[in-house]
């Protein structure tokens, strides 16, 4: 696998609409946790697909949750770190859609 690239972008969530200002570590939307397809490694955002992913899976691993994405077009599937800024409401209720 090829090493981190650091990409910094704003971007507007194609799935709710937030405005969302990138950090360089930013991969989905902290208000919905979607995310999109474009990067192959992360970062370097080579892949042609572009489709949707939507948040299907959350694991916790000590204080860490992780975010599962399918990509609704390729069916790539991808785990993804939450981060600080994400949604509460929106972790618990993917929690809760997992669970049922």
């Amino acid at each position: 696998m090829a090493n981190f690239r650091r990409t910094i972008e704003d971007f507007v969530c194609e799935r709710c609409g937030a405005e969302v200002t990138g950090s360089g570590y930013t991969n989905h939307c902290p208000a919905c946790l979607w995310s999109k397809h474009v990067d192959i490694n992360p970062g370097d955002r080579a892949a042609s697909c572009e489709g949707l992913m939507a948040p299907v899976g959350l694991d916790k691993k000590g204080d860490q949750f992780t975010i599962v994405h399918r990509c609704e077009r390729c069916g790539h599937v991808k785990p993804n770190k939450s981060a600080a800024g994400d949604s509460f409401s929106a972790l618990l209720a993917l929690a809760r859609k997992i669970a049922e």
